[in-house]
This record gives C-alpha cells, structure tokens and sequence, in this order.
C-alpha cells in the first residue's frame, strides 16, 4: 500500500538523541575522537555519548542511546509507573506498517551502489580486547522468508572484511538461521536489508518475539504505523525513516567464513566460529546522517549495555504479566541485568495462600527462558533496595526449605556456565515469611516509632478499655511527649489486678492477681529457654 503523509522525524534516532541532551542523558564529545578511542570511552561513562567528530572522516555518532531505564522510558514517553503497561498495551495491539515511494524516504536521500560501495568509509570500530575484527554492533537486520514470503527481523552485528564484504553471526537458534540454513541448502543467497541508525523502539521490535510479519512489530513498538520503503537492490521492506541502510545478501556458501570472536551480551566472549557472509550491494543514508554503536558485552557494566537494558524492561513487563495471572497481588519486579542477559530476577509480593510465591517461580521459569533465579520476597520488601534485600536474605530464609530447583529446563544458548548443554536448572528463592504469619510480632520489622498522633484518650485505663494497644500506641494515645508516666500508670494497673499482656506484647485489660501481669492467650515457645 503506498501514500500516506507521515512525521519522519518523530522516531529518527537524531530526534531522540537530542531529547536525550534535554534529559541530561548524553555526553556530548566535542574534540576529534579516534575509532580506537571509542570503546574504552563508550565503557567508561554513565551516560550515552555523542562523538561529534568521530574517527578520520569527523561522523556524528551516538553510543548506548537505549542503554538505561531512563532512557527507554523517554523511548516510549512514558514513566516509570506506567511503562510496563505501555509495553504490553503496544505488544497486545498490532499496528500494520505503510510502503512509501523512493524517493519520500529520507534513508534514501543519498545512494551508494555497484562499485561505489565501500564499508571501509562507515565507522566500524574496535570494540573488546579479543574481537577478530572492527564491528558495527547496531545493525537491524530485514528479511523475508522466501518459503511463506513473510518478513523477519532481527539484530545482529557486523564485522568489516572489505569494501564490500562483512561477516555477521548467524550461529544462536533462531528464525533467521532456519531461513537462511534452507537458503543455503538449495544454494540460494538470501537477500537482507540492515538499518544502522535506529530509535530503541526499533531495537525492541526486532528482539520481541510475534506471530506474522515480523516488519509490522517495529509499527506495533511504536504504537502507530511506520512508513517502510523497499530497497534499492533487492525487494526487503525497511523503515524509512533510518539514518543508514546496507543492502545486500548473505552468501549461498552457507557457514563458510570464521567470524568472532566477539564480546557477547553476558559479558563473556562468543567463540570463533564458521558464518555465513554478508556482500553489501548498496549503502542509502540520510544527508545529515547520524551513525550508531551500542555498548555490548562489557563485562563489568553490563547494566549499561543497551541489549541488557531492554531485555531487562521486557523482561519484567512479561514477569509482571504472568504474575497477575496467578498471584492475588504482586507489587512489583526487578530484573538484574548485572547477571548476565537479565538471568535474576526479584519478585516482592503479598501472598493470600500458602504456596503462592512458589507457584510465581515455577511459572515465571518456564515463560521466560533466560531467567536462572529468581529471589520472592514480601510486599513489605523494596526490592531495589540492597540493605533491605540482604536483610530478608538473612533473616526470612532457610537453605533447606526455602531453595526449589527445577532441573532440564531451557536456558539460553550462550549462557557459558551451561558449557554446551541445551538444558540446566533453575534455582529460586522463597525468602518470604511464614505464610499465614507476617502479623506476629517475632516476624514483625523492628524500627523507631514517629509519634504524630493526637492525644485521643485522657488516661491509659481509657486508651485500653477501647482496644488492646502496644506501649508506643499507648503513649501516643494520650499524647505523651515523655512516656514514664505511661510505664508508671500500667504498673498502677498491674498493682491493681487489671493488666494483662497478650503473645505479642499488647497491654489488655484483664483480671489477674494483683502485683502481677496477666496473660491474655499462649505466650511463644522459645527452644532455647528450658520447659
């Protein structure tokens, strides 16, 4: 379908970036930066960096556009609060994407084709100590399927060979391998389209996972149709409003080239290994064109990387999804991209049941591939709050019966500690309180009392007449700014026959021989004190 007006600037990565300059999220580097200098740079900032005079031909060129939460969060103008359900509101609604013309397409404003192509003047850069070559890490690959004619997209790196030549790692299980793996079986090139330059939006749509036309996913991330334009040199569709496209095809030989290695996701290298290879036939890019790296595999950053940052938000969106499903009330998720790929995740809860925070890993472990462990903690828990976590961990947890391990499940293929194998175990972690017991008050939080109240009864009989109360809400109750003179007033109480605790230390009135404190009901029984 052709024709239709569309804003494209309003998902092009230069629009975005400069949103992010607004957020104070870029590190704007003014002076002429060696492609050598970039990496060590890129892993030593905080913050996404925008080089303004990049390698010797002086390119613009942004890095980790998409690598924090604050920034996938403008990626959807959205908030922290509400960008789960935006996520999934985008992911449950699909928008169709929209061909335009040549030569509306703004990715198509400059041409490069046949012998003048060279991907030797493009930025590919060193990235890690051990890498078999200079990379661009941000390429969005497009495909269609010759088999149903259906589109598929995917991310993947490139490494430079020639002027016209890249390797490309095409080795993990996925649909791109089974397209091209029967490409090469009937001695077919396949042809691809890669978009270098993109919104995260983009990135997120081609590492999300739906059924149909897969070129549709990036108009369904964006929550409206793209406009898609059909390549130069071959009949892939591509988002026209990209900074850069490569096409061209990956090579009917099949797996006949070593690529790698290179520094994957968990922040561990990938190893050298045979790949197809990729001929570029024509290089299209905008005329103030801004070119695009990510941060990848870094292995004492990882939550800094951008693939590890959306994994991370997708992650616990679908946690979140799932959590609903079969608890009464969970309150919230974090998934822990310092792991490696997002393999931890943290769920605090109210549980209604006995079993119920058990059921929440066991149905998490087998939706989300990637998670290893998984920690479940009470609603009382800020799971994103280290002191507090190791609290729980300490005090909420017994090995031998709060571990529950579930062998032969999926894991990810590149995870290294798998060493080969397709499958492994899962471990989570039930460092809730007992349940049915999270009232008592040996499992009660322990902290300081903020007297705010208004004195509400005159004397302490009255304030325990209407309800049994703790010594502070005593106090409290009749707007004490000392507090002696309650303990002085209870024991008056107690000398006269009428005081009486009960197992969790509230005062009750109640009969008992004077001088002494009643009990009201069973005190604990402590093992360490004799019978």
């Amino acid at each position: 379908m052709l024709g239709r007006e569309f804003d494209f600037e309003k998902f092009r990565l230069r629009k975005f970036v400069d949103r992010l300059i607004d957020l104070d999220e870029v590190e704007v580097r003014t002076e002429p930066t060696p492609l050598t200098a970039l990496s060590e740079i890129i892993e030593n900032t905080q913050k996404a960096v925008l080089f303004k005079q990049a390698g010797p031909e002086r390119v613009e060129l942004i890095a980790k556009a998409a690598g924090s939460r604050k920034r996938l969060i403008a990626a959807f103008d959205s908030t922290p609060e509400k960008v789960y359900e935006e996520f999934l509101n985008r992911s449950a609604n699909p928008k169709k994407s929209v061909e335009v013309p040549s030569d509306e397409a703004p990715v198509h404003a400059i041409k490069i084709t046949g012998k003048d192509v060279d991907l030797t003047k493009l930025p590919f850069h060193p990235q890690h100590e051990f890498d078999g070559s200079c990379y661009i890490s941000s390429g969005i690959d497009y495909v269609i399927d010759p088999a149903t004619g259906r589109s598929n997209v995917g991310s993947r790196r490139l490494s430079l060979r020639n002027r016209y030549q890249t390797g490309t790692n095409i080795t993990a299980p996925s649909d791109l391998k089974r397209i091209y793996e029967a490409c090469a079986k009937r001695g077919e090139r396949l042809p691809v389209t890669f978009t270098i330059g993109s919104h995260p939006l983009d990135f997120i749509a081609a590492t999300t996972r739906l059924q149909g036309d897969e070129h549709h996913m990036v108009s369904t991330m964006r929550g409206e149709s793209a406009p898609l334009v059909k390549s130069l040199t071959n009949n892939v569709l591509v988002p026209a409003d990209a900074e850069i496209t490569l096409e061209g095809y990956f090579d009917e030989r099949g797996y006949c080239e070593p690529e790698g290695p290179f520094g994957e996701y968990m922040g561990y290298y990938g190893a050298i290994h045979m790949d197809p290879v990729f001929t570029c036939t024509a290089i299209t890019m905008r005329k103030d064109v801004m070119h695009q790296t990510l941060q990848h595999g870094t292995a004492f950053a990882l939550d800094q990387t951008d693939a590890a940052c959306m994994t991370e938000l997708r992650v616990e969106a679908t946690a979140m999804r799932i959590l609903k499903t079969v608890c009464r009330e969970p309150i919230a998720v974090s998934s822990r991209s310092l792991s490696g790929g997002s393999g931890t995740l943290r769920v605090s809860m109210r549980q209604h049941s006995h079993g119920e925070a058990r059921n929440a890993m066991l149905s998490i472990f087998g939706a989300i591939r990637q998670i290893k462990t998984i920690y479940v903690f009470d609603e009382d828990i800020d799971i994103h709050n280290e002191r507090q976590i190791e609290w729980a961990m300490g005090t909420r947890f017994q090995a031998d019966q709060d571990i529950v391990m579930v062998q032969g499940m999926m894991g990810m293929p590149m995870d290294p500690s798998l060493d080969g194998r397709r499958t492994g175990a899962k471990v989570g972690f039930d460092c809730t309180r007992p349940f049915g017991k999270g009232h008592e008050i040996i499992h009660t939080r322990c902290a300081a009392k903020a007297f705010r109240g208004q004195a509400r009864y005159q004397t302490v009989e009255q304030a325990l007449e209407a309800s049994p109360l703790f010594y502070s809400h005593i106090v409290e109750a009749v707007g004490s700014t000392d507090g002696r003179e309650v303990a002085a007033a209870l024991d008056d109480l107690r000398n006269q026959g009428k005081l009486g605790r009960d197992r969790d230390g509230r005062y009750h009135l109640a009969k008992a021989t004077p001088g002494t404190t009643g009990i009201v009901g069973d005190l604990y029984h402590d093992p360490n004190h004799g019978t």
